[in-house]
């Protein structure tokens, strides 16, 4: 008999949903279905795949607020950003809707004739999702997944599967055939590693720990499987004294506890210019008291809970190291996963705070004096995701946004992730790219026909 996976609501604590748990059998049922499936998928004409994509994308708006009820109950976001992090999923839908159409190959003379490339499918593709944006993720991977013509096994995360399994049903809705999206509920452990390791899945797109994406990578290797991770971060925000210090200070909150500060994006390494610091640290206060902790379903909450028991007292043992706690906001008492979005200042480089990722409410302000000293402090760490410059010279944003060795990153601004444009990260927080023009290619396979017209 199957076990039961309880799904919790952090906000309450009380058991919002129950499901199947699966395994490894669960996991080769899914893999043949899709397996099943994948000849007409990728068979189907451009146009007629395109307009698939393009009614899902209409079922989806019609489903926007329930599934953003869902996510905020499930995930403990903000209605609001529930909301906004819904329409990005459908704005993917909707942006790689057109991919179907639009393939691009090329013709290369050679002796003798001519060559010619075209873009394959992979074939069926498992994509193994986080839990702290859960249909926003697992939209970033199965839009241009299913557009090249690939069918798909995702297998969400434990604690927030909710969205995932309804998606799955709303596929289905639209007209999507049987067997090309598939959802399989169940642990990393199992589940997990049999998508890895099933020779069946032609590759992975994983996001998560930079510590699981290794194992996934080894895993992987055994088949030759491609991959795509998008992984840890700790990212870094520097202030110089000629920004606008006010827009920066009232910006800062949103780079880094947005989610509750879990967010691989977060930019919790919040480096200031030493002239600066107090003017800095006075608009952050201001800012910080302002963030309404609380009921993700009530409109007037901008931050919500922690996702478990279990990552909440991770995340708070960073206030136990001893780091100098400058101020912090508040949040509820009672049942739920509550942590009060909380600043540290002066806070060593060395220190744990300040190197590890702590996918929580937490920021380390360090100050620094001077360009060199800020660029070294930015990339004095083993992750590259994302960050942002702040200064009114425009050359030295993008000489010093050229100098960081990360993925994404903002000048003046705390936005990392755009539909449009490419996504992903430097050193250990993965290789490969989500989103922009660049997505197709990590779901295609680049095959060369050459056709000799030389007369015999």
């Amino acid at each position: 008999m199957s076990e039961t996976l309880e799904v919790i609501e952090p906000a309450t604590e009380a058991v919002l949903a129950s499901f199947e748990r699966a395994g490894a059998e669960e996991v080769d049922e899914a893999v043949a279905r899709a397996t099943e499936a994948l000849p007409a998928w990728r068979a189907m004409t451009a146009g007629n795949r395109a307009a698939l994509m393009r009614s899902l994308v209409q079922v989806m708006e019609d489903h926007h607020e329930e599934l953003a009820q869902l996510e905020a109950r499930n995930a403990g976001k903000p209605i609001a950003s529930a909301r906004g992090e819904i329409g990005m999923g459908i704005e993917t839908f909707r942006y790689f809707s057109g991919a179907p159409e639009q393939p691009i190959g090329e013709t290369i003379p050679a002796d003798g004739g001519l060559a010619l490339t075209v873009r394959e499918p992979i074939g069926v593709v498992g994509l193994i999702t986080p839990w702290n944006f859960p249909l926003t993720i697992a939209c970033w991977k199965m839009a241009p997944a299913l557009a090249a013509g690939n069918t798909v096994v995702l297998k969400p995360a434990e604690l927030t599967p909710c969205t995932s399994v309804r998606f799955a049903e709303l596929a289905l809705e639209a007209g999507f055939p049987e067997g090309v999206v598939n959802v399989v509920v169940g642990p990393g452990s199992t589940v997990g590693r049999r998508l890895v390791e099933h020779p069946g899945v032609g590759k992975i797109a994983f996001t998560g720990s930079t510590e699981v994406g290794a194992e996934i990578a080894a895993g992987a290797a055994a088949t030759i499987k491609r991959v795509t991770l998008e992984l840890g971060g700790k990212s870094a925000n520097i202030v110089f004294a000629d920004a606008d210090v006010g827009l920066a200070a009232r910006s800062a909150p949103g780079g880094v506890f947005d989610n509750a500060g879990q967010d691989c994006c977060a930019r919790s390494r919040i480096l200031v210019e030493r002239p600066v610091l107090d003017e800095f640290l006075s608009g952050l206060e201001a800012a910080v008291a302002q963030i309404t902790v609380g009921d993700p379903l009530d409109e007037s909450t901008t931050m919500g809970p922690l996702i478990s028991a279990a990552h909440r007292e991770q995340v708070a043992s960073f206030l136990d190291d001893g780091e100098t706690v400058a101020f912090s906001g508040t949040a509820p008492d009672g049942p739920g996963f509550w942590l009060a979005p909380t600043v540290l200042c002066p806070v060593d480089p060395g220190s744990r705070a300040a190197t590890e990722e702590i996918f929580g409410p937490i920021a380390s302000v360090i100050p620094f004096d001077g360009e060199e000293e800020a660029i070294r402090l930015a990339n004095d760490t083993i992750y590259g995701l994302s960050g942002s410059v702040w200064t009114r010279d425009g050359a030295r944003g993008l000489r010093v946004a050229r100098a960081m060795e990360s993925g994404n990153l903002s000048v003046n601004s705390n936005s990392s992730v755009r539909v449009t444009t490419p996504f992903g990260g430097f050193k250990r927080s993965g290789y490969g790219r989500e989103l922009g023009p660049h997505a197709l290619d990590a779901y295609t396979e680049v095959k060369t026909i050459y056709v000799r017209t030389e007369e015999e």
